[in-house]
């Protein structure tokens, strides 16, 4: 029997429609469109033109063959967009790299300390956060609202009509309570934001209404977590989902929520089947995303990966998650002024720029993997790298040599699959996770990566480890 599902994976680049078939228990993935995802400026803002999105995955609903077994929705997490009580949209969604939300922890910790925020969340302290982000609306615009709806909340609204919040991508904005895995009554009370922002929260792999005549099924609507939903995991394996951000982490049972947790700045995001993801969020190929954008010359990013092997080792090293990079006009010269500011030489052209980011960026996998051992009392004798970073093999190889772990890499549209593989289980399609896991396994080949020469990677990670904290 087949059976197609249509998996919808809205990244902070892009947007793809991707068509999952299921015949004989094996997958086979078409790329049925894929669209830009370009942010907007309006008002002073930088905001997501969340509408045009909408237009592309009606254009790829009229695309999709009849009789679709299932329909998900994936995105990034954090952003959100406010709703009338009439449904009608009040504005475009703000994007998580607008600068309103510089300095407004502090203000939100005179309301509730970083300690408690913590214990009751196990989320991660970044500014763009769901929690900083509402804090610093229009209170008037807040005031005006009946429903706070992520983006994959609103997408879905749209689909059938129906608001829920699912777990996973309701568990980024840490304003849910870990250990309850519904929202924290507290902490909105805290802060003063009207309750019935909050819709009710729904588990992955729950139908949620219907598409013409095709169930709506809400996956792990956090891109991540589908991601993570895709690959088997063992107690010796890490997990590296490689895109516009890097998340390094394990998949646990519980929430591990300690002072070693909060100081190191783990998050303790919702995961699929009762699963937590133990994770930390680095800014990963945006940096080399955001200097691309400024070499018109360089035509493709082999190219590029290809003069960087030529280039000297460990001349320039950055901390990926410093704040000058967070969203600059120009990356480049902000990595230049990032050399000068902490005594190093610059690097002087693409392809050492290209070498000086890869290397920080597997030396920062390092440091996080040795935390997230710490926390978890586990060894990880490997790192299971997923997404459109997976393709990257340099990186591959600098993540292999800087851990000392072996590297296994695929597959790249394990974000999909992993939509996809929620969509089964919600429709009986799969008996369980770990069937659907076991498809998708067996459906798509990986690559393995061993260290080599991993001593040379020593005396840069201690010069890693002095460069200033984020």
């Amino acid at each position: 029997m087949t059976a197609q599902f249509l998996a919808f994976d809205l990244g902070a680049e892009s947007g793809r429609a991707m068509l999952a078939t299921l015949e004989g228990g094996e997958l086979r993935l078409a790329e049925l469109h894929r669209f830009p995802n370009q942010p907007i400026e309006e008002h002073g803002s930088l905001r997501w033109n969340i509408r045009a999105l909408w237009d592309e995955m009606r254009h790829a609903l009229a695309l999709a063959p009849e009789g679709l077994r299932g329909i998900g929705v994936d995105t990034w997490g954090v952003d959100f967009a406010l709703v009338g009580a009439d449904g009608a949209l009040l504005e475009n969604p703000y994007h998580y790299r607008d600068r309103r939300t510089h300095g407004a922890m502090p203000r939100v910790f005179e309301k509730l300390s970083r300690e408690r925020i913590y214990s009751i969340t196990g989320i991660q302290f970044l500014p763009i956060n769901t929690l900083y982000q509402l804090f610093c609306c229009d209170p008037a615009r807040v005031e005006s609202a009946e429903r706070l709806l992520m983006i994959p909340d609103l997408l879905n609204y749209w689909l059938t009509g129906n608001f829920y919040s699912e777990y996973s991508i309701a568990s980024t904005t840490q304003l849910l309570e870990a250990a309850a895995r519904d929202w924290s009554e507290e902490m909105i009370a805290a802060l003063a934001f009207p309750r019935r922002l909050f819709q009710p929260i729904v588990r992955p792999g729950t139908e949620i209404g219907r598409f013409g005549g095709a169930p709506v099924i809400a996956p792990a609507c956090h891109d991540t977590a589908s991601a993570v939903a895709a690959i088997a995991m063992s107690a010796g394996t890490a997990f590296l989902s490689s895109g516009t951000w890097s998340l390094i982490g394990a998949e646990v049972r519980e929430p591990m929520i300690t002072p070693r947790a909060r100081d190191l700045n783990f998050t303790n995001e919702g995961g699929v089947c009762g699963t937590i993801r133990l994770l930390k969020n680095v800014a990963g190929m945006w940096l080399l995303q955001s200097c691309r954008r400024c070499w018109p010359e360089i035509s493709s990013y082999d190219d590029l990966l290809g003069a960087a092997t030529r280039e000297a080792p460990f001349r320039s090293l950055i901390e990926p998650d410093d704040s000058a990079f967070l969203n600059p006009e120009n990356m480049p010269q902000a990595i230049v002024r990032y050399c000068a500011r902490t005594g190093q030489p610059a690097p002087q052209s693409p392809a050492a720029f290209t070498r000086a980011i890869l290397e920080s960026l597997a030396l920062k996998y390092r440091l996080i993997l040795e935390g997230l051992e710490q926390i978890s009392g586990r060894r990880f004798t490997q790192i299971r790298v997923v997404g459109g970073g997976s393709r990257n093999r340099l990186l591959n190889q600098f993540t292999a040599d800087a851990t000392g772990r072996a590297v296994i890499a695929g597959p790249v549209e394990a974000t999909a699959l992993g939509n996809v593989a929620m969509q089964m289980l919600g429709t009986g399609a799969a008996s369980s996770l770990e069937e659907a896991r076991a498809i998708i396994a067996r459906s798509f080949p990986t690559e393995r990566f061993e260290p080599r020469d991993a001593d040379r990677w020593e005396e840069p990670f201690r010069r890693f480890c002095q460069l200033p904290a984020p």
